[in-house]
């Protein structure tokens, strides 16, 4: 308790470390206000009675938003537009020249492509939000009746809603502590825990299942060490430098080691995989018709075969797909060649990228299927008869942007820590967060 005491005091004594911790507070408070700010015509009361018992897919989505998707708010379509644009950009990035030009250009480049991502945002915005509309907003929720200037109005204020959310993500990144648009996103889902729980609680306690929560508990804590483990496990490569005689210093002649993520994607992969599971209900709200009202009905039912089987391929396909633009071997291996180090058994230059292109492609398979697993782990949670709400916090995307966002936020606030000789937030090691953002996104 003391060492807790101890590392409190000394975060607060860094002033650059105490105003981005309370920059971040205080813009999730911003957005979290927001969020209970119902749309201007929309009848809560009777919006609340109509989506009280909304399951599948959209319970999914409103855990995401952090309830603003059921309470028709300003914010409902939350950030999961501007995931979306993330998504097809980087997608692009491979195709498209212009855009492959633009990610080697550095700093400059980086801006131009947010921008474009931002515009891209208020696209899709626009194409999701009268879906939203016919989807989530009953006519009888609507007071004075839904005439052509309250769609107008309204579909105006969910893309301005997304934008400003998108703005206090790039906030958040530049200002406070941690990855913005990860931040938003976990906090939304952290304030749907603590109904969840109660409301599972009371289910086991009427339900005279005591020993079935304590079961249900026990077995979320062993996910959640098996979620931590996936994050946190690497796979070291052996590196030896040569020998460098300076004057009379030493350098060089010790061994290091390189260390290759088994899950080197992070939650990108899920995030990725769950924006394109959302899609079928964004078809349904535009479309409208039978046909497409069964293809839909197949992915909204997170219980059923379809939508899980769909799920693991996609996030094994995505996890591929991320490792491979974030880590290169061929960089990896000329800089290693550069500054002097080699690996045991292993000829610089070509061999060493091939080498490592191997290794990583070995630890990446099990690492995402096991990522696979763990994210459709709530379906079976369901059926094992744990209530909507509580499920999604037995693995899962839930789980998984939690575990990931807060090992990194904690690695950066270790970094500040060391970085002014102060003791890191462990006893002893150090936490092996991602150096760089949970989504990998920039503001």
């Amino acid at each position: 308790m003391k060492r807790l005491i101890d590392t409190l005091q000394n975060i607060w004594k860094i002033d650059d470390l105490r105003v981005r911790i309370l920059n971040t507070l205080g813009f999730l408070l911003i957005y979290r206000l927001g969020s209970f700010i119902v749309l201007p015509g929309v009848d809560p009361e009777i919006l609340g009675d109509v989506n009280g018992q909304a399951s599948g897919l959209a319970n999914l989505i409103n855990i995401f938003a952090g309830g603003a998707f059921s309470r028709a708010s300003i914010f409902a379509l939350g950030i999961m537009p501007y995931i979306s644009a993330s998504i097809v950009m980087q997608l692009m990035g491979i195709a498209v020249p212009a855009i492959q030009k633009m990610q080697r250009e550095g700093e400059s480049g980086r801006r131009r492509l947010n921008q474009w991502t931002r515009m891209l945002t208020i696209a899709i915005t626009a194409v999701q939000a009268p879906s939203y509309i016919t989807s989530q907003i009953p006519a009888q929720a609507v007071v004075g009746g839904d005439t052509s200037f309250w769609w107008i109005t309204t579909t105006l204020l969910l893309i301005t809603g997304t934008v400003f959310v998108m703005w206090l993500g790039e906030k958040i990144t530049d200002k406070g502590i941690g990855n913005g648009i990860s931040m938003i996103i976990m906090i939304g889902i952290i304030a749907q825990l603590p109904s969840s729980f109660i409301f599972e609680i009371e289910q086991r306690t009427n339900a005279g299942g005591f020993v079935m929560l304590l079961i249900e508990l026990v077995f979320l804590l062993l996910v959640t060490i098996a979620t931590v483990a996936l994050v946190q496990g690497t796979r070291r490569i052996p590196v030896n430098f040569a020998k460098k005689v300076v004057g009379n210093k030493q350098y060089g002649g010790v061994r290091q080691y390189i260390p290759l993520k088994v899950n080197a994607a992070g939650v990108m992969p899920i995030i990725f995989a769950q924006a394109l599971m959302f899609l079928p209900m964004t078809f349904v709200g535009l479309s409208g018709s039978d046909a497409a009202t069964g293809f839909a009905s197949a992915f909204a039912d997170i219980t059923g075969f379809w939508y899980n089987f769909t799920f693991f391929l996609l996030i094994i396909a995505f996890t591929y797909f991320y490792t491979a633009i974030t880590v290169n071997p061929n960089q990896m291996a000329e800089d290693l060649k550069r500054n002097g180090g080699f690996i045991p058994g292993v000829k610089p230059g070509k061999k060493t990228s091939e080498f490592l292109d191997n290794v990583l492609s070995r630890i990446t398979l099990p690492g995402s299927v096991f990522l696979g697993l763990v994210a459709i782990l709530p379906a079976f949670a369901m059926i094992a008869g744990v209530s909507t709400g509580f499920a999604y916090f037995f693995g899962g995307t839930s789980l998984l942007i939690m575990v990931g966002v807060i090992l990194d936020t904690l690695q950066q606030i270790e970094s500040h820590l060391l970085m002014r000789h102060y003791d890191g937030l462990m006893k002893s090691g150090k936490i092996k967060g991602r150096s760089s953002s949970a989504f990998g996104m920039a503001g």
